[in-house]
């Protein structure tokens, strides 16, 4: 690899060009910019490097670490300048507004300490339960350290580069580093494209992330990992789809004006107040290959009774209904609430129109639901990713042969069953990152097409 001094320069030539032109776009001298740009680029890299100490960029460094920290280095620079940019912004939004004379309703003005006083409890509490431990996490993903033992052993990044299976022995640090600055233009020319607000670029985007994303799970990860973070989307999408998709039909039907309907509403949405075990416990008896009600049914209309927990795609459809079944009564309330706000005026314009049943469904009601689909896709996905581990803990246990075995259970695993809190520490902060970037992706990509209006 390249010296530190070189790399550190490189960030900094990245910085004073970024926020130079950032402070150039709203009319501030350029060279302030650039003299801003250059600190914040040489001080970003040190996020992420000096709780490593450097580690990764040591002579007998395997050439993987070598990546990762490259990645890392100028991930870190990123990270600052993006903060960076979007502080200036807010600083120069309200330079602008104190020019103005016009009084804003509904905005009063206070000493600065007032609203930190009252936001103090609920950080006191966040930084205790939340932060400290995600921070302590982090230090573990570090360490070669065992359940119970005492000892500890500084690992670098080897907890990370350990899933990761790539044979590239570049014989010149500069072709890693080239890799690198290639990977950082294609990401900063998509984002250019993406700020031209056209509707190409977006799809572009759209492509170009996804496909980044297939490629960086099928060719990066080591063929175990790639199974488990392969059963991770299997699951979360068959989810998020098939769930909202039921939860939908099903909440139209019960919204109709029929008698009773309350007492409908009720029974339908009584499963989310049940535990996540517990539906695995349900499922578990319910699927029993000798005495489960779904193989006595089979039986019954003279089909074929399989066994659903030794086959890794039948057991991981049994997930799938488990936990549809588990969230549909959460997606059903907040599709009959948002049912309630669809505009009447619109149905019956357009049935007047000669709009069929279908038709008002689907380009009106079904639009003016999105914001709730919205919501409920980020919350499903947040379900599908943390909250399977009772389900699958007490339904397959992971199995068959790992069919089942997603990347919280593996985590489980790892940190409870074998005792290596390091490896899980690092997968657990891989899962974080994960699920950040989906959400990102989500709120860039879906988010766009929400629409709050009638």
């Amino acid at each position: 690899m390249m010296s530190i001094p070189v790399l550190f320069s490189i960030t900094a030539l990245m910085g004073a060009l970024f926020l130079g032109w950032v402070f150039q776009r709203h009319q501030h001298p350029l060279w302030i910019g650039a003299a801003v740009g250059a600190a914040v680029g040489a001080a970003g890299p040190l996020i992420f490097m000096a709780p490593l100490s450097f580690c990764t960029f040591g002579a007998e460094i395997p050439a993987v670490d070598q990546i990762f920290g490259g990645l890392l280095f100028f991930g870190g620079a990123g990270i600052a300048l993006a903060v960076a940019q979007w502080l200036s912004r807010v600083i120069f939004d309200r330079a602008s507004n104190r020019a103005t004379t016009e009084a804003v309703a509904g905005v009063f003005r206070t000493h600065a300490i007032v609203p930190i006083l009252l936001l103090l409890p609920t950080l006191i509490i966040l930084a205790v339960f939340l932060y400290f431990p995600a921070l302590n996490t982090f230090r573990l993903s570090t360490l070669l350290t065992r359940l119970g033992s005492p000892r500890t052993i500084f690992r670098c990044v080897d907890n990370f580069t350990r899933l990761v299976e790539v044979d590239y022995r570049p014989s010149n640090g500069l072709l890693v580093l080239a890799g690198i600055l290639v990977g950082l233009l294609i990401y900063a020319a998509v984002a250019y494209f993406r700020n031209a607000n056209t509707e190409r670029a977006q799809q572009w985007l759209g492509y170009a992330a996804t496909l980044g994303t297939i490629f960086f799970f099928v060719e990066v990860w080591e063929p175990t990992y790639q199974q488990i973070v392969f059963n991770t989307f299997v699951i979360s999408g068959a989810i998020v789809v098939f769930g909202l998709s039921m939860a939908l039909g099903i909440a139209y039907l019960a919204f109709q004006p029929v008698r009773g309907a309350g007492i409908y509403r009720t029974l339908l949405i009584w499963s989310y107040a049940v535990s996540p075990p517990v539906a695995g416990i349900i499922f578990a008896v319910m699927f029993n290959p000798a005495v489960g009600l779904i193989n006595h049914i089979l039986k019954t209309i003279g089909l074929p009774q399989p066994n659903w927990f030794t086959d890794p795609t039948l057991a991981m459809v049994t997930i799938i209904l488990a936990s549809i079944w588990k969230t549909l009564g959460y997606n059903v309330l907040f599709y009959i609430a948002g049912l309630q706000n669809v505009s009447k005026e619109l149905l019956e314009a357009a049935a007047i129109d000669g709009a069929n049943a279908f038709e008002r469904f689907w380009n009106i009601t079904v639009p003016s639901l999105s914001p709730i689909t919205f919501f409920l896709i980020i919350t499903n996905i947040t379900y599908a990713f943390f909250d399977l581990f009772g389900t699958i803990d007490f339904l397959t246990k992971g199995g068959p042969a790992g069919g089942t075995t997603v990347m919280i259970y593996e985590i489980y695993q790892l940190g409870i069953i074998e005792g290596d809190l390091g490896k899980a520490a690092a997968q657990s902060v891989i899962l974080f990152v994960l699920v950040i970037g989906v959400t990102l992706f989500q709120f860039r990509t879906t988010g766009q097409r929400v629409s709050y209006g009638a």
